[in-house]
């Protein structure tokens, strides 16, 4: 249905693509992964011809429709919500826009040209354009007072799910997504795993969600070297049979036969653990065929993410009783929270409105004020924070040793050795360590902050959305040492891997208290007695 034959990509003297040839064909959703820099919204780009190769071409298959999410917000500030949904299919909404201006102007000469253009427009199920637009937004909580809402007026949160409804309106052969789940929330980011797992086209999407390309993802296409290769299942299934090959590799002394047993096992695990029907086929066919040889070896590096604590924590962590805040705008965000920490919890903190979650980590970490109620830590507990918004902290024109200088208690981590061993777990090694901390990317900002945390040996952690600005690579062992962290987590994240694996209790912040369950996120987010007391306690009066 689509495919790339010869793709090389050249910036100045950088080589980002050489020689590709790939193909994508229907009832397949590929995952575009790579390490930061490497090329994969670029990829996108040129697959969706808003950027031209080097050399090479893309061909998509005539007469196949193609829809790319997108990406500026603000393009459609001119249009309603409903009629910029309608535009996501072009060739019917131009037809649509013909009829209505020959109608404008009617007269016996155009009528001819009206009827053919409404049998197109039939064809096309044009009549039904509105309704289907509708339906569609009314799934991704686009509430129906808001459809004839300008663009320019909507809230910028709900602008990106009508940019979702627009380009999934009108079942596109071919369907191109960059970073689908940013600015989702739960409900909406599982109502579009569910719709694109049983998506009959292809899709092609580039995320750093693993639980969302776990759902959706029959193919993972890895971008590394130059070049794009293919391989059959989700993200974890790439990612284990990757780990699987590099271990295989380094025993050289291992059987041949020892080799393919483990082999087998894995894939044994892996084919009873299917969870979409519509990936089953597909992955099953493929495993029959998988040599681990077929998998490559990575260029990627992964941090080393290694929280130890100073020293254990009692049995007192956190007491907060009747705590309230409320919004610069006078909004209530929570009210009436009160929790009892114990030692070993591993909280996700979780509220419908970012606001409530943040402010509550400012309010225990001294940095606001509460409405009302007070909080208490244990007296053996020490923590660490890392906030949604870390650009405070990088305002000063130092370099990265000096600025991790800063936050060492000992005279002995003081020391340039010492600093730059954090440094280098975090991938700033050599040269790398004497960047300005003022030229750094969202991503670097992250994992000097992860540093840092890792220096201060708490054992309380806080973390506000902390995958913000990660590659997958950063993200995944990050997962791995707070599952292996023997303190107590404090967690708020739109991944739900995160949230599925790290937490054994969930906190939902509510204007109308909170709901405090011992659970796990996948358990809390699905049970319905839960949802029902969630919505109420979210719920305006009339």
């Amino acid at each position: 249905m689509l495919s790339v034959s010869n793709l090389s990509v050249q910036f100045g003297k950088r080589v980002l693509f050489d020689d590709v040839n790939v193909a994508f064909t229907q009832g397949n959703c590929y995952g575009i992964i790579g390490a930061n820099g490497a090329g994969k919204s670029t990829f996108l780009r040129i697959l969706s011809g808003q950027i031209d190769p080097t050399s090479g071409q893309v061909y998509l298959e005539p007469g196949k429709r193609m829809s790319i999410l997108e990406q500026n917000h603000n393009a459609y500030d001119e249009h309603t919500v409903l009629e910029s949904v309608v535009m996501g299919n072009a060739p019917l909404f131009k037809i649509k826009q013909e009829i209505d201006a020959l109608y404008a102007d009617y007269n016996d000469e155009n009528a001819e040209r009206i009827g053919e253009l409404q049998v197109q427009f039939e064809e096309m199920d044009g009549w039904n354009a509105d309704s289907n637009a509708a339906a569609l937004l009314s799934n991704l909580g686009i509430t129906e007072d808001l459809h004839f809402t300008s663009m320019a007026d909507m809230d910028s949160k709900l602008k990106v799910r009508v940019l979702l409804a627009q380009a999934l309106f009108g079942n596109p052969d071919v369907l191109i997504m960059d970073e689908p789940t940013n600015d989702l929330d739960y409900e909406t980011i599982s109502w579009l795993e569910n719709f694109l797992a049983n998506y009959d086209n292809t899709v092609i999407v580039v995320s750093h969600d693993r639980h969302f390309l776990d759902s959706v993802c029959t193919h993972i296409g890895d971008i590394d070297f130059g070049k794009l290769n293919l391989y059959s299942g989700n993200y974890t299934f790439w990612y284990e049979s990757s780990q699987l090959a590099a271990r295989q590799r380094a025993q050289q002394n291992k059987k041949a036969e020892e080799k393919a047993k483990e082999l087998q096992e894995f894939i044994r695990r892996f084919s009873a653990n299917v969870a979409k029907s519509k990936q089953a086929t597909s992955r099953k066919k493929m495993l029959s065929k998988l040599n681990v040889e077929d998998i490559k070896p990575s260029s990627r590096r992964y941090p080393a993410i290694i929280f130890e604590r100073e020293r254990e924590a009692g049995d007192q962590i956190l007491n907060i009783e009747k705590l309230s805040a409320t919004s610069e705008e006078g909004e209530v965000l929570f009210q009436d929270v009160n929790i009892n920490l114990a030692k070993g919890d591993k909280v996700a903190i979780i509220s419908r409105d970012s606001r409530a979650s943040t402010a509550f980590y400012e309010i225990l970490n001294d940095n606001r004020k509460a409405d009302s109620g007070e909080f208490q830590w244990g007296v053996t507990t020490t923590h660490s924070y890392l906030p949604a918004d870390n650009s405070g902290f990088f305002n000063d024109d130092i370099n990265l040793v000096d600025w991790l200088r800063q936050y060492a208690k000992t005279e002995e981590e003081r020391e340039e050795v010492s600093i730059r061993g954090f440094l280098g777990k975090m991938l700033f090694s050599g040269e790398e360590a004497l960047k300005k901390c003022t030229v750094l990317s969202g991503g670097e900002k992250v994992r000097c902050m992860l540093s840092r945390m890792m220096l201060m040996r708490a054992n309380v952690l806080m973390l506000d959305e902390p995958t913000n600005h990660l590659d997958l690579e950063s993200i995944t062992t990050f997962n791995n040492s707070l599952k292996n962290f023997k303190g107590t987590v404090l967690l708020t994240t739109h991944d739900h891997e995160f949230a599925q694996t790290v937490a054994n209790r969930i906190i939902e912040l509510t204007p109308k208290g909170c709901i405090d369950r011992y659970m796990s996120f996948e358990e809390y987010m699905s049970d319905k007695t839960i949802k029902e007391q969630r919505d109420k306690m979210y719920s305006v009066p009339a």
